[in-house]
């Protein structure tokens, strides 16, 4: 574990590895490990109907798993915590921020918008005030 600096936020990175028994593979194991608890809480199941609860609505590709898979079985893949995409000539912007029992939700609230607002700043892209 490591503290990771970028630009304009820092944040605790984790690389974690493992072998996974004969009886499964790769996908097996995103799988499991999904959704990320880091992003859904503890405990996982329950958290997750209370995220659904409150939301109403799917989150898409926020929060999934992107990466690869190759011939070989190898998997590389990040969980998409901050992410840009395109719909319908329109590009979106989402990303999160974790919530522990002691989080200042203003400040928590204040994060998330920090790093969404970087995610166009780095595309070019000019945001649009409603």
């Amino acid at each position: 574990m490591a503290v990771e600096r970028y630009s304009h936020v820092m944040h605790i990175g984790s690389t974690v590895g493992g072998q996974i028994r004969p009886e499964y593979d790769a996908v097996d194991a995103v799988d499991a490990l999904l959704p990320a608890g880091t992003l859904s809480g503890a405990p996982k199941f329950r958290t997750c109907e209370i995220i659904q609860e409150l939301e109403g609505g799917r989150r898409g590709i926020y929060g999934g798993a992107i990466g690869y898979l190759d011939f070989s079985g190898n998997l590389d893949v990040c969980i998409a915590i901050r992410i840009a995409y395109a719909k319908k000539g329109k590009v979106y912007a989402r990303s999160g921020a974790g919530i522990v029992a002691d989080s200042v939700p203003e400040s928590e609230y204040q994060e998330c918008l920090n790093k969404a607002k970087q995610i166009p700043f780095r595309l070019g892209l000019i945001l649009q005030k409603k």
